[in-house]
């Protein structure tokens, strides 16, 4: 299996240059068709458009190519390599993301369990120290904090409230489709260049 701390040192590096911040490294899959998943957006929009993904991918496609030849490939196997945003739904990999994110729904497992339970769901308030501050999903609970570093995965809740707050910044350059019924009952779909 990858070093997944080592393809993060390599991959960084990369992702600051163009200006991104990285949000998370995995190996997806199984053995036999590994992915090399990397996530990462802009600090100042939360976002990753398809220029971006470009660049990146092929930036870490070089690196990796060039340690490859060296003789120093930090994955042993045949893999693909996956360059994308976060996504609505995002993971939350960071403590700053915990912080960020504050008001909005999250779903927080741990690796082990506290009091009896693994999975909690609330809206994150912030963080205190090292501790993620979890909101009860309903009225009349108690605040949790978790350790941050007892967190095996985190993602936010798609809700009405994070799609909002999470809509494109611009839809310039989107397709206008428009729909043509006229052709013997059978729709047809075209898209327009605006």
């Amino acid at each position: 299996m990858a070093d997944i701390a080592r393809l993060t040192e390599i991959i960084e590096p990369h992702a600051k240059a163009l200006g991104l911040s990285l949000v998370r490294v995995q190996m997806i899959g199984g053995k036999g068709e590994p992915t090399l998943q990397v996530m990462a957006e802009r600090p100042d929009t939360r976002q990753l458009d398809l220029a971006d993904c470009t660049a990146l991918s092929h930036r870490l496609s070089d690196a990796l190519d060039a340690l490859e030849a060296a003789g120093a490939d930090p994955i042993e196997t045949a893999y693909r390599l996956e360059v994308s945003s976060p996504g609505i739904d995002r993971p939350l990999t960071r403590l700053a993301d915990y912080r960020d994110w504050a008001g909005f729904e999250a779903r927080v497992t741990l690796a082990e369990p506290i009091e009896g339970r693994k999975q909690f769901t609330g809206k994150l308030g912030g963080v205190a120290g090292e501790d993620i501050r979890l909101e009860p999903a309903s009225a009349g609970g108690t605040p949790v904090l978790l350790p941050f570093a007892a967190v095996a995965k985190a993602k936010l809740v798609l809700t009405d409230e994070l799609i909002k707050a999470t809509a494109p910044l611009s839809s310039a350059g989107a397709d206008e489709v428009i729909e043509d019924t006229a052709t013997e009952g059978a729709e047809s779909i075209k898209a327009e260049e605006e």
